[in-house]
């Protein structure tokens, strides 16, 4: 596995390599927990209900923060992905992946994503929590 920002995914042996995610991240550095991300702006405001946009500003979300702490998308170790419709977020997978390409980049993150009965915004479809681990 590769090394990148002094991260390393862990890939047990004779496992096939997981799409889109990695099985276990190893870190060291600096933690940065980032809290429940939404499609919301920085003002609080919605501008689609399209579950991809919102995913895509959710994202766009966590990477102000990571900023803000002076880091990047490569520094994140782990998501946490909470959806109110599994059956919207298959559907919108393709368009999510675009996303998560163009805002993040980096696969070799340990990922879960579960569904909720409901998000504490009414008309939030994902909500999305990271870790990020910065250099000393």
């Amino acid at each position: 596995m590769s090394d990148t920002n002094g991260h390393k995914a862990i890939l047990p042996a004779g496992w096939p390599r997981p799409k889109g995610y990695a099985n276990g991240v190893l870190a060291r550095g600096n933690v940065l927990s980032i809290a429940g991300m939404i499609g919301w702006d920085g003002q609080g405001v919605f501008h689609t209900d399209d579950f991809a946009g919102q995913a895509r500003q959710a994202l766009e979300n966590i990477v102000a923060v990571l900023r803000e702490a002076g880091g990047d998308p490569a520094h994140i170790v782990r998501m946490t992905w909470y959806v109110t419709d599994k059956r919207e977020y298959l559907a919108a997978s393709r368009d999510i992946g675009r996303a998560f390409r163009e805002v993040i980049g980096n696969y070799d993150i340990a990922m879960t994503a579960v569904q909720v009965t409901a998000l504490m915004e009414d008309r939030a479809k994902v909500e999305i929590e990271a870790t990020a681990v910065l250099p000393d």
